[in-house]
């Protein structure tokens, strides 16, 4: 039998392990204590509850996620209003409105002022189309226009899907997920969110089906060289030894971009990065919302700070993308910030308000979340397939054709074990 190494315990390797483990002997390296990456769940001290590190909305329209969740038997771990809704708020008109899609490709809810974005006007849908037809050097910003349309919908769905500014995000990547999802009409963008935490939904169900096939998961385990004689890998470096490998032996790298170009010197990757922040709240009294969003689970927020707020039994989180542009201010600053914007969005749909003391909050800055999603950026993003015969690279930097993603981790995996000549999902989908 076939032995594969995994390097790196993300998304990305647990997908192609996960794939892997029914048809060959897998080995996963991670450096961390525990598996998951930037989507793992862990106890908070400070707020005395579990927290995600990071918070991830996912659409009905991402196959290979689902297909991952129901081999592991995870899907019914997710929740979500089982529909195309998204209840929004405007922070600067102080004005909440929800985004109720037509289930079928034909877009009626266009016409319809209730189910539509509010001030906006048809011929401002055009620039859907110009983002489908964008090239490899457009920016987000010059295939939008100006109105309601771009600046309550497309603006923020843009800077979270590319965790990048519009200004300078690539248009062609955000075309492709538009493709997939709005263009696909309703039933391709029902939002779903993991219920009990991110690890409950994609860590710990994985690892209970690798060690189900037996596979040997060596956590707090840092790879420091790939030896490579004759375009193929023959040994591993770790820092509990040396590995050596034969020819029946085969290897994926899925760790962070930096860490494959140190461990491949050469090998182009994305070098310029965005952060993420998400801003954790601990409402001991309990959050029990009204209407849409207590249907929904979670709200958007327009014109602040804060962007997405996912509401629990008692933590509200929120997602800030493209965190670089705050990078100077204090973590104080931005908690009470973001509190503030929360508490005018929510407490109209509350049973309770919220206090108008900050209660116990945790900020979590990803420096290096994701790679910056410009044309640039976009072009250095290498294959699965690499110069040596038994080595394929995985991960959400690589050449998935979407921005760096739980769809595109989890598909970047399955394109890593296609690549080396093993069974996939990827390849039989082509």
């Amino acid at each position: 039998m076939s032995r594969v190494h995994v390097i790196g315990g993300g998304l990305a390797g647990l997908s192609a392990a996960v794939e892997l483990a029914p048809q060959a002997s897998v080995t996963l390296y991670e450096a961390g204590p525990v598996c998951g990456g930037r989507a793992r769940s862990f106890y908070d001290k400070a707020l005395d509850t579990e927290i995600d590190n990071g918070n991830h909305m996912l659409l009905s329209a991402n196959p290979y996620t689902f297909r991952y969740l129901d081999l592991l038997g995870a899907r019914s771990t997710l929740k979500g209003p089982g529909g195309p809704l998204f209840p929004w708020f405007d922070l600067v008109d102080n004005k909440a409105w929800s985004l109720r899609l037509s289930p079928g490709r034909i877009p009626f809810w266009l016409l319809n002022t209730q189910r539509r974005v509010p001030g906006m006007t048809l011929k401002e849908v055009w620039a859907l189309q110009r983002l489908m037809k964008a090239d490899d050097d457009a920016t987000v910003a010059e295939c939008l226009s100006g109105g309601a349309f771009s600046r309550r919908l497309l603006e923020p769905l843009a800077v979270s899907a590319l965790n990048t500014d519009v200004a300078h995000g690539s248009a062609h990547l955000l075309g492709n997920v538009v493709r997939r999802t709005l263009a696909q009409g309703g039933r391709a963008c029902c939002p779903w969110m993991a219920a009990h935490g991110l690890s409950e939904s994609f860590v710990a169900p994985a690892l209970r089906f690798l060690e189900m096939y037996h596979a040997s998961i060596r956590t707090g385990t840092r790879v420091s060289a790939l030896k490579q004689e004759a375009g193929r890998v023959v040994g591993i470096e770790t820092s509990s030894g040396a590995v050596e490998l034969g020819r029946e032996d085969f290897v994926i790298l899925a760790v962070p971009a930096p860490v494959a170009a140190s461990l491949l010197p050469g090998l182009e990757t994305p070098d310029q990065f965005e952060s993420i922040a998400n801003a954790h709240y601990r409402v001991t009294s309990g959050i029990k919302p009204r209407g849409v969003v207590a249907e929904a689970g979670f709200v958007g927020l327009v014109g602040g700070v804060a962007e997405w707020v996912f509401l629990h039994d008692t933590v509200l989180s929120v997602t800030v993308s493209a965190a670089n542009r705050y990078n100077e201010r204090s973590q104080e600053e931005m908690l009470a910030t973001i509190w503030g914007e929360v508490r005018r969005a929510l407490d109209p749909i509350l049973e309770v308000p919220l206090p108008k003391e900050m209660p116990p909050a945790r900020l979590i800055r990803e420096k290096r979340a994701t790679f910056a999603a410009t044309p640039e950026q976009n072009r250095k993003r290498p294959g699965a397939a690499t110069s040596c015969i038994n080595l394929a690279l995985s991960g959400d930097w690589t050449d998935t054709g979407l921005p760096a993603t739980i769809e595109g981790a989890i598909q970047s995996g399955l394109t890593a074990v296609s690549a080396l000549g093993f069974r996939s999902a990827v390849a039989e989908s082509v």
